[in-house]
């Protein structure tokens, strides 16, 4: 008597069971914790997001000072939220066309994180791009209130220059300022070449909290605009991938291309004429039928072979009489009777009777298949 050792179902949920309490009692935990912190956004400087480069923590100090903090995310949602008071983007090249003067227009502070050449020809036209450094500690070098109040500050990034005699320049990198601020008739316009100082991960080190507040608390209200690749106003604006390859990579890969069917025209196989050669041996067809044959024979598939001759006689004798392949017995046995001059139950048990019983009913019914051919063909 033997003895199973392979494990059954109930050994495996013995075995299984603690893990798997372990595991759902982890997801359940998880859960609980996701639907505590309730509804949370996520995203590089997100005024909502806890996450170490989301900005929640200034966002919530500005409040605590009485400051209006409204998230935007969308050209509409901004343009309805600009009254006066602040409005800072976080990246101002995703703002549709010219929508950075209208929003200019519309607020009394604007403040612009890290913006390209485009976004200052809509904003702070005598403002230009520079190199781009490493973000660190710097000091203050002017009089604006925001450096003056933080000392110093994260700050970094990218470098800014202007013609421009008004504007005050602090937090120099390389000699170059990395905080720009202009002002006319207008408004003010402050250009960062970084929005570190903002995160939760620094607003706790150096100045960075004096820096944000001071900066972004100017007013009672507080328009933090996130754009969006998903805003609907950018959708005039996409270009075809095509479009967006530069000219010099279209031209090598069509020079690579050409180069290619080049290459594979000169290495590909030249074919020439077929070319005849004598077989090593000679093989006659009739082995083929032989070789078949004695393997029915060997074995004993005398229902098989029956099978395979009736077919074929059937094909012969449709093409014969004319008729379609897929005519069925009925029509097969009523046109070769008529053809034969034998009666239709006979024409039947020749051409679609029961399979012979032993090599010579086999013998037999090839015969009478024969037959039936020649009839038909005298006829």
């Amino acid at each position: 008597m033997s003895t199973a050792v392979s494990p059954d179902l109930r050994r495996i949920w013995r075995g299984a069971r603690i893990p798997l309490a372990i595991l759902l009692l982890i997801v359940i935990v998880a859960l609980a914790i996701v639907l505590s912190r309730g509804d949370q956004t996520s995203g590089e400087l997100e005024p909502g997001s806890y996450e170490p480069r989301g900005s929640h923590a200034l966002a919530h100090l500005l409040e605590q000072q009485g400051v209006q903090v409204r998230a935007v995310h969308t050209l509409a949602e901004a343009r309805e939220a600009a009254d006066s008071g602040t409005l800072l983007i976080t990246d101002p090249q995703l703002v549709p066309s010219n929508g950075l003067a209208d929003l200019r227009r519309r607020v009394a502070h604007l403040v612009l994180v890290a913006p390209g050449s485009s976004a200052l020809d809509m904003a702070a036209p005598t403002v230009s791009p520079g190199e781009s450094g490493d973000v660190r500690t710097l000091q203050p070098g002017c009089t604006v209130g925001a450096a003056v109040s933080a000392g110093p500050a994260t700050l970094g990034g990218r470098h800014y220059r202007t013609e421009d005699r008004t504007a005050r320049a602090c937090y120099r990198q390389n000699g170059e300022p990395t905080f720009l601020q202009l002002a006319d008739r207008t408004g003010t316009v402050t250009v960062l070449g970084t929005g570190d100082a903002f995160t939760n991960d620094q607003i706790a080190k150096e100045g960075n909290a004096a820096f944000g507040m001071r900066l972004l608390g100017d007013h009672r209200q507080l328009v933090w605009y996130v754009p969006s690749t998903e805003d609907p106003a950018l959708a005039g604006e996409k270009k075809p991938f095509f479009e967006l390859i530069p000219p010099g990579w279209r031209y090598g890969a069509l020079t690579a291309g050409i180069a290619a069917v080049l290459f594979a025209l000169w290495r590909a196989r030249r074919l020439g004429p077929v070319v005849r050669e004598p077989l090593p041996v000679v093989v006659r067809s009739a082995e083929t039928a032989e070789g078949r044959a004695r393997l029915y024979r060997r074995g004993g598939a005398s229902g098989h072979a029956a099978e395979t001759l009736r077919e074929a006689a059937r094909t012969r004798l449709r093409k014969r009489l004319g008729l379609p392949r897929d005519a069925g017995p009925p029509a097969v046995v009523e046109t070769v009777s008529a053809r034969a001059g034998r009666a239709p139950n006979e024409v039947g048990a020749v051409l679609y009777g029961p399979p012979p019983s032993d090599e010579a009913a086999l013998v037999r019914l090839a015969d009478e298949l024969d037959a039936v051919e020649r009839e038909v063909e005298r006829s």
